[in-house]
């Protein structure tokens, strides 16, 4: 539970928000909300599937809005099938063929 010592000669109002502020942070509101009607397993899917297709949608514009200002994509790795094969160590991997 989350709790705040009053300091000296602090006024209520100040104490009152850096409670709300520690309780917000601890994320004990949103639990309790989420937790206070049940949602089917379907419908916690549909919304999770949601949330991940917003995020995939939000990066990628601000991808785009990297490349329309000039700049490279920050994070951006060559692909799987353009990488060259390595080892356990980063040593190129050599194909093991068994006569």
């Amino acid at each position: 539970m989350p709790g705040i010592r009053l300091k000296e000669n602090e006024n209520f109002d100040a104490a009152m928000r850096r409670f709300k502020r520690v309780v917000e942070k601890s994320g004990n509101l949103s639990e309790m909300r989420k937790r206070e009607f049940f949602e089917k397993p379907s419908s916690q899917k549909k919304r999770r599937t949601a949330a991940a297709v917003k995020r995939y949608r939000k990066k990628l514009q601000r991808e785009q809005q990297r490349v329309e200002k000039g700049f490279a994509a920050s994070g951006a790795r060559t692909p799987v099938a353009a990488r060259p094969a390595t080892g356990s160590r980063g040593a190129p991997s050599q194909s093991r063929t068994t006569n």
